[in-house]
């Protein structure tokens, strides 16, 4: 072996083990806030009557917990127009449930969660939505003319101002595809939504909901899946999104989360 090549060994070797020190770099750890996820949700064709809120708390990023259930608190619904008051039980799992809820459409309802002795507050409007008129298949839309697309056409109420919210669930899939928009430049038309997915193959289901929102939830949800899509590792960190949901007895103790109230129109579409 030559003197050049054990020279150039040894150094490799040096440089490979002078690498193993390990650099432990302290990462904020934001104080921990309750989450609210308060979507009630009121399917056409049913009663709305059986309505779920979840509770839970923020979590390090590295905590290998990643969700921590909430119980013990007190959690209602109120009608602000009716004064009808509506308890959600808790079952000692994070869920809380009601199976009385009276839904009312345009009528504004005040969520009210009572935790750790604080009180949160939230208010908003039950929202209205059209039916699905009908979903197809298609593969000439998109960008890959090889790849299936599913449509969702539904006609929009004239001389009213919607907003939507349209989520596409692939079976199997754990989190689902999320598309905003707005009837500003489509009142009264029937409006067709396509949605490409190169993974779509013959024989999947995906489940399609169409949401009647507010126009509050609406610059929320819309601000969130721009945050969402904007990945890579030279992305620029999302601002903190501000909910619905008020601490009344702190104002500096913000919660996490949102309360909606919408109609929901449900489909689903196997491709052939």
């Amino acid at each position: 072996m030559s003197k050049y090549f054990k020279n150039s060994v040894l150094l490799i070797y040096l440089i490979l083990t002078a690498c193993t020190d390990v650099i432990d770099v302290e990462v904020p750890v934001a104080p921990e806030r309750l989450v609210i996820e308060a979507s009630l949700a009121w399917e056409l064709g049913t009663s709305g009557n059986v309505q779920t809120i979840k509770l839970s708390t923020s979590t390090p990023y590295f905590e290998s917990d990643k969700e921590k259930m909430v119980t013990g608190a007190f959690v209602k619904v109120t009608n602000n127009v009716t004064g009808a008051v509506f308890v959600f039980d808790d079952q000692n799992n994070g869920d809380y449930i009601t199976n009385n809820f009276v839904p009312v459409i345009n009528q504004s309802f005040t969520l009210e969660v009572m935790y750790n002795n604080e009180i949160y507050s939230a208010i908003e409007t039950l929202m209205p939505v059209v039916p699905i008129d009908e979903v197809n298949q298609s593969k000439d839309q998109g960008f890959d003319k090889d790849a299936l697309e599913v449509n969702v056409l539904f006609t929009d109420p004239v001389g009213i101002e919607n907003y939507y919210l349209l989520k596409f669930k692939q079976q199997g899939d754990f989190l689902p595809d999320l598309f905003d928009f707005s009837d500003e430049f489509t009142d009264g038309n029937q409006i067709a939504i396509f949605h490409e997915n190169e993974d779509f193959e013959v024989g999947d289901t995906v489940a399609i909901d169409l949401y009647g929102v507010s126009k509050q939830y609406y610059n929320y949800i819309r601000l969130l899946i721009e945050q969402s899509s904007e990945g890579g590792p030279f992305a620029t960190i999302p601002a903190q999104l501000k909910g619905n949901c008020i601490n009344i007895t702190d104002p500096d103790n913000v919660a996490f989360g949102y309360f909606r109230l919408t109609q929901v129109s449900k489909e689903s579409y196997t491709f052939k």
